[in-house]
């Protein structure tokens, strides 16, 4: 999930990726490999590399954005917790809220924020000069308050 963040916006090398992530080149090129085969990264045009070696950039296509259902489990949290390790606390914007949802109102509100996520994430297609920033959502029952039922 973070070689595909890394690639978001612009196409980086292996070694890019790898300095990026602060991992090994190796390990990296073996997930980018099977990021490729499985289409979540493309290969972009070859270039040439600062002493003339031949370098491949990678982009990610989006299709992570496009399953229909995540990953269960911790993925998608690690990535998150990666990142925001990395953060100056005085730039993360963080809330949190209590609820008491129906089923059907759970429902219809995971549909409109899903509604609001692509369409930013469409808008944000066509506005690539701004700033990057990242966004993680989690809805789950609070363990403090058991079902009353």
């Amino acid at each position: 999930m973070r070689i595909l963040r890394v690639c978001l916006h612009e196409a980086h090398t292996n070694k890019e990726i790898a300095a990026t992530l602060g991992k090994d080149p190796a390990t990296i090129l073996h997930h980018v490999r099977r990021l490729v085969d499985t289409g979540f990264l493309e290969a972009q045009p070859v270039r040439r590399g600062t002493r003339g070696s031949r370098e491949i950039p990678y982009l990610a296509t989006g299709k992570s954005w496009r399953l229909e259902t995540p990953a269960k489990d911790r993925v998608l949290v690690d990535a998150f917790l990666d990142e925001i390790a990395q953060v100056a606390v005085h730039e993360l914007e963080t809330a949190r809220l209590g609820m008491r949802l129906t089923a059907e109102v759970k429902d219809e509100f995971l549909e409109r924020l899903g509604e609001l996520f692509e369409e930013y994430r469409a808008r944000s297609d066509d506005e690539r000069a701004g700033p990057a920033w990242s966004l993680f959502f989690a809805l789950h029952p609070d363990p403090n308050h058991p079902d009353l039922s």
